[in-house]
C-alpha cells in the first residue's frame, strides 16, 4: 500500500485492487484508465493514459502560415472547426490582421453551431448510455411515458402515447434481433442504473431524434464553410462572399435563401435545446440525486481564456469572461494571459517525451515535441502489451499543461463556474432555474455550487452552454442581416495576404472556446514560414498525467472517492470520464526523428 498526499490536495492510495479499463470507448481517440479500489469498492487512486499519437506540430514546420488551419483542422474529425478558428486567429494575431465584422459574425455562428452539435451528440450518443438503460425501455408504459414527457417539457410536440409505443416497438425489434449495435456490451443489469422504464424510453426516443437532427445542424457549416467536417476557413476573414442580388451568382454562396436556411437550422437548435436537451439532462439527473460527486478539479481549480467574443475579437468585450479559480475560492478570480511564459506551461516528467530539463515546463511558443517511450520499473507487461502502467514514471502520450504550476480543469463546467462567479446574469439565471427544477424533481435542496461541482454539474453545464450558444446565434444572425441591409457585404480583409507585407519574425496566439474547453494555438513565423507551432487542447489539460510536483490531472482527480457498484462493470468510471467528452485525437502528439520509421502498416 502506498498513500500519497498530492500538492493539489488529493490523497492517493495505490493499495487495494487494481481495475483497468482499456480502451475507454464512446470517445474520440484512445484512452486507458487504471484505478485502485479499496475493500468498499471506492476509488482511491486513478491513472489516466493517452495511448495514441499524432504529429501535426512537426508537420507544420516550414509551411505557409496561411495554410496551417487546413492541417490542424485534421487533428480531429469531431472538433474540427475550432482548431481552424484558433489557427487563423493565431496567424492574424501575429500579423496584426483585423477581420471585418461580417467575417467575425459568420465565424461565431459556425463556432456556436459546432458547440450545439458537439454537445448534443456528446450527451445523447456518447454519454447518455452511462445513465440510460435501453433494454429497460421494454418494461415502460407508453402512456406513462407520455405523461412524463409532458411534465418534463410540455412544449415538445413528440409526446403522444402512440409515438412512444412506436419507439418501443422499434427498440423491441432491435433488441430481439440480437444485433444490439451501439447498445451491445452494456452493463444493463447493473444496479448503478437508476432510471424508471418510462424515463429510459423517453431518453432513448430523444437519442433517436437527436440522431436525425444533428445532421441538419451542421448544414450551417456547409453554407458558410463549404463542407462538414473540416469546413473551410481563411486568414483575414471567411471564404464565402455575399451577393443579395443574384441567387445563383458565381462565387457568392451567401444570398437571402441561404441565410434564411441558416436561420431555420438555428431555430431547430434553439427548440431542441429548450424542449429536449436541457429538460432531459435535469430529469435524468434527478434520478441520480446521490451522484453529486466526481467534481475533482471542477470543485477546486478551473480555467478558461474567455468565450464568445463580440465583433473584431476584442477581448475586453467577451460575452463570457475568462480567468482562473483555485482551491474552490469563487471570490477570487485571477486573470489569464496565454502570452505570459510564466502562466501556461507544459511538462513531460510523466509523459512519453523528452525535454532538456524534465523538471521544468515550457511555454508553447518554445514547445518541444520529442518522443521518449519508456516503461517505468513498476510497470507490468511489455512495451506492446502493458498490463499495468507505472504512474511514478512516464505513462502517457499526453503532456501536462499547468497554469502557474496548478492543474486545472477546462470545459463548459469551467466556463460556467467562472461566468456564474463573475455575475453574468444570463448564466446565473440559467443555472439557478435548472438547479431549482432539479431540486423539485429530486426532492433535494442542493445549491448551485454543490450541483456544478460534480459529474452531473459537468454534464448540465454542457447542456446549458448549448442552449446559450443557440440563443446567441439568433443575435449573431440578426446582427449579420443588419450589416447586410446597411450595405456592408465585406467578408475578408486581404491587405496583408502577401507575405512581402509581413515582418521578418512574428508570433501570435489564438484562443477559442472549444466544445471541450479552452483551446490555444501558438505560432512563430520567420521569413514567411512557420518556425514553431504548438496546440494545447482541452483534453491535454483535463487528461494530463502527473507533473514533476505530483499534481494530478482533472480526469484522475474526478475519479477519486467515487463508489462503484461492481468494479468489473465500471459504469461509474465511464460516467466520470465521459462527462468531460474526452478527445484523445486532439490531446496527444508525437513525431519520430527524421528518417526513423515508427511502424509499417499493410492493408490487404
Amino acid at each position: 500500500m502506498s498513500i500519497t498526499n498530492t500538492p493539489n490536495g488529493f490523497t492517493l492510495d495505490s493499495g487495494g485492487r487494481r481495475v483497468v479499463v482499456d480502451p475507454i470507448t464512446r470517445i474520440e481517440g484512445h484512452l486507458r484508465c487504471e484505478v485502485n479500489v479499496d475493500d468498499n469498492n471506492v476509488i482511491r487512486n486513478a491513472v489516466s493514459t493517452g495511448t495514441m499519437w499524432r504529429g501535426l506540430e512537426v508537420i507544420l514546420k516550414g509551411r505557409d502560415p496561411r495554410d496551417a488551419w487546413a492541417f490542424v483542422e485534421r487533428i480531429c474529425g469531431v472538433c474540427t472547426g475550432c482548431h481552424a478558428l484558433a489557427s487563423v486567429r493565431a496567424v492574424e494575431d501575429a500579423l496584426a490582421i483585423r477581420i471585418p465584422p461580417n467575417a467575425h459574425l459568420i465565424r461565431e455562428i459556425m463556432a456556436k453551431t459546432l458547440q450545439v452539435h458537439d454537445h448534443v451528440v456528446h450527451f445523447y450518443h456518447l454519454h447518455a448510455l452511462d445513465w440510460v438503460n435501453p433494454v429497460n425501455t421494454l418494461k415502460a408504459d407508453p402512456k406513462a411515458t407520455s405523461m412524463l414527457q409532458q411534465s418534463v417539457s410540455p412544449r415538445h410536440p413528440l409526446s403522444s402515447p402512440g409515438y412512444f409505443r412506436d419507439i418501443q416497438t422499434r427498440i423491441r425489434k432491435f433488441i430481439e434481433s440480437g444485433q444490439l449495435g451501439p447498445f451491445k456490451n452494456g452493463y444493463w443489469d447493473n444496479p448503478a442504473y437508476k432510471l424508471s422504464p418510462e424515463a429510459d424510453l423517453m431518453a432513448v426516443a430523444h437519442y433517436l431524434e437527436a440522431l436525425d437532427l444533428q445532421k441538419d445542424f451542421v448544414k450551417v457549416h456547409t453554407v458558410f464553410g463549404g463542407k462538414n467536417p473540416h469546413p473551410n476557413y481563411l486568414v483575414g476573414g471567411v471564404p464565402c462572399a455575399i451577393n443579395m442580388d443574384d441567387a445563383l451568382a458565381a462565387g457568392a454562396p451567401l444570398n437571402m435563401e441561404r441565410l434564411n436556411f441558416v436561420m431555420s437550422r438555428i431555430q431547430e437548435m434553439v427548440d431542441f435545446c429548450n424542449n429536449v436537451y436541457v429538460p432531459d439532462v435535469i430529469a435524468i439527473a434527478s434520478f441520480y440525486k446521490n451522484w453529486l460527486y466526481g467534481g475533482g478539479h471542477g470543485a477546486k481549480n478551473v480555467m478558461d481564456y474567455g468565450a464568445y467574443p463580440k465583433v473584431n475579437y476584442d477581448k475586453s468585450t467577451d460575452q463570457l469572461p475568462g480567468g482562473v479559480i483555485l482551491n474552490g475560492n469563487w471570490d477570487e478570480i485571477m486573470p489569464v494571459d496565454p502570452r505570459d511564459p510564466e502562466q501556461v506551461q507544459e511538462f513531460v516528467s510523466h509523459s512519453w517525451y523528452s525535454y532538456p530539463d524534465e523538471n521544468a515546463g515550457l511555454h508553447p511558443w518554445d514547445g518541444v515535441t520529442e518522443p521518449n517511450y519508456t516503461l517505468g520499473p513498476k510497470a507490468k507487461g511489455t512495451s506492446t502489451d502493458i498490463k499495468q502502467v507505472d504512474e511514478e514514471a512516464k505513462y502517457s502520450w499526453i503532456k501536462a499543461p499547468r497554469w502557474r504550476g496548478h492543474a486545472v480543469e477546462v470545459g463548459p463546467l469551467s466556463r460556467y463556474t467562472l461566468a456564474y462567479a463573475q455575475g453574468v446574469e444570463y448564466i446565473q439565471e440559467q443555472v439557478q432555474r435548472s438547479v431549482a427544477t432539479f431540486n423539485q424533481l429530486a426532492g433535494t435542496e442542493a445549491g448551485a455550487k454543490t450541483v456544478l461541482q460534480s459529474t452531473i454539474g459537468r454534464t448540465l453545464a454542457r447542456a446549458l452552454e448549448a442552449q446559450y450558444c443557440a440563443d446567441m446565434m439568433v443575435d449573431d444572425w440578426n446582427e449579420l442581416m443588419g450589416n447586410i441591409k446597411a450595405g456592408d457585404l465585406n467578408t475578408a480583409n486581404m491587405e496583408k495576404w502577401d507575405p512581402s507585407s509581413w515582418p521578418a519574425e512574428a508570433k501570435g496566439v489564438g484562443t477559442v472556446a472549444a466544445p471541450r474547453g479552452g483551446l490555444g494555438h501558438w505560432i512563430k513565423i520567420k521569413d514567411g514560414r512557420i518556425e514553431n507551432y504548438q496546440c494545447v487542447v482541452p483534453t491535454t489539460w483535463n487528461g494530463s498525467p502527473r507533473d514533476p510536483a505530483g499534481n494530478i490531472g482533472a480526469f484522475e482527480a474526478s475519479l477519486l472517492d467515487t463508489p462503484m457498484e461492481r468494479p468489473d462493470e465500471p459504469v461509474e468510471i465511464l460516467r466520470n470520464l465521459h462527462s468531460f467528452d474526452p478527445c484523445l485525437a486532439c490531446a496527444t502528439h508525437v513525431m519520430s526523428d527524421d528518417g526513423e520509421q515508427l511502424c509499417e502498416v499493410k492493408v490487404r
